[in-house]
C-alpha cells in the first residue's frame, strides 16, 4: 500500500516540474520538491494526514524563503525609466501646438513628440513645457510654470 502512494507523489513531483518549467517564475517547483518530501514521508509509513502535512510544511516553507532571497536579490526598477522617463520631463515647442488643427510637435531630451495643451489652449513655437503625462505617442504638455510668470 505505502508504494502506491509513493509513485503517486512523484507523478505528482513530475507533472509540477513540468508545470513549472511551462509557465514563468517560481511557484510550482516548491510543490513538486514537497510532493517528493511526502513520497518520501510514504516510505517511512507516515499516514495520508500527515503526507499532506509534509506537502504543506516543506512546500510553504520553500516558497516564504523563496520569496524572501528574491525580494533580496531583486533591485526596484529606478525612477523614469521607459515611458515613465517623460513624466515631469521639460522641453520646447518646436512645432505650435494647435488644438483646432490637432498639430504640435515638442522636443524633449533631443526626441521629438507629438503634443496637445493640456488646457486645450494653443501654445506657440518657442514656449517651454513640462510633460503632465504621457497617453499613446502623444504628450500632454503644460506651459512651464517659469514661463507663466
Amino acid at each position: 500500500m505505502p508504494e502506491e502512494f509513493w509513485w503517486i507523489w512523484m507523478t505528482a513531483a513530475a507533472v509540477l516540474v513540468v508545470v513549472e518549467i511551462l509557465v514563468p517564475g517560481f511557484f510550482f517547483i516548491w510543490f513538486g520538491i514537497g510532493a517528493v518530501a511526502a513520497g518520501v514521508a510514504t516510505l517511512l509509513g507516515v499516514g495520508p494526514v500527515g503526507q499532506l502535512g509534509v506537502l504543506t510544511l516543506v512546500s510553504g516553507i520553500l516558497l516564504i524563503l523563496s520569496r524572501k532571497i528574491a525580494q533580496k536579490i531583486t533591485k526596484p526598477q529606478p525612477p523614469g525609466v521607459g515611458a515613465d522617463r517623460l513624466k515631469d520631463a521639460t522641453g520646447v515647442v518646436i512645432e505650435s501646438l494647435d488644438p483646432a488643427r490637432n498639430t504640435g510637435m515638442v522636443l524633449i531630451d533631443r526626441e521629438e513628440w507629438r503634443a496637445t495643451s493640456e488646457t486645450g489652449r494653443a501654445i506657440t513655437k518657442g514656449t517651454k513645457i513640462q510633460v503632465v503625462r504621457r497617453e499613446g505617442t502623444h504628450v500632454i504638455v503644460a506651459v512651464l510654470k517659469e514661463e507663466t510668470e
